[in-house]
């Protein structure tokens, strides 16, 4: 699927940053757009590293914030990944979006984020400023969830379970795009979530399985 195949599903703006970078979706970006991502739809997608889930996330966090639905919020496990994104989504889309990182102080609602439109933050993070009552949690419309398979980790998972539970009592109309290469239970978890599941085994380099033994590598 061509980029320009979406131009008029996409804000004007948006579709004049991604032409710079992107001629051709990759197919788990294609499979999302059929499945309602520019619609406001939910979606869980399962697919490889680097096969283009980012983007999908991008896509529905800034349709949202430039027609005006409200802002969008990225929930990542680790501080490092969060500075991370924000450095990526900042310089990409300076200009169009305020974009912010939320990873600090735990005792606080970081009431100055009401000016920004994509935050980045931790699930403990995020969990904080729920309890904060932070009075800009009610002008989130896209809830994106990175590593969403740690919901099973013993050390991160019933905090990200409860975080979940609670947004979606919240902002029960926030469309949520949950992102991951590895779920053992994918369909239980998009039911769940009340989201089109879009599984896609595309990689931009093929994976080849081997054992090592002895010096040697025999691939099966």
């Amino acid at each position: 699927m061509e980029l320009r195949s979406i131009k008029d599903k996409i804000p004007e703006k948006l579709y004049g940053i991604l032409e710079k970078e992107i001629k051709t979706l990759r197919p788990a970006q294609e499979k999302s757009v059929k499945n309602g991502l520019l619609d406001r739809k939910s979606l869980l997608v399962c697919t490889p590293t680097a096969s283009g889930k980012t983007l999908i996330a991008e896509l529905a966090a800034l349709k949202n914030i430039l027609n005006g639905n409200g802002k969008a919020i990225y929930i990542v496990p680790l501080k490092a990944l969060a500075s991370e994104k924000y450095k990526d989504f900042k310089k990409r889309y300076e200009g169009i979006a305020k974009v912010a990182l939320s990873i600090g102080d735990f005792d606080s609602n970081d009431s100055h984020l009401i000016d920004y439109d994509l935050i980045i933050t931790t699930s403990e993070k995020l969990d904080s400023l729920i309890r904060h009552h932070a009075p800009w949690l009610s002008l989130i419309s896209t809830i994106i969830i990175d590593e969403i398979h740690l919901l099973n980790d013993a050390e991160r998972g019933p905090t990200l379970e409860i975080l979940i539970t609670v947004l979606r009592q919240l902002l029960k109309k926030a469309q949520i795009i949950g992102l991951s290469a590895t779920i053992g239970n994918p369909e239980e978890l998009a039911s769940w979530l009340d989201a089109e599941l879009v599984v896609d085994d595309w990689r931009p380099v093929k994976l080849h399985k081997g054992v090592y033994f002895d010096g040697e590598v025999e691939f099966g």
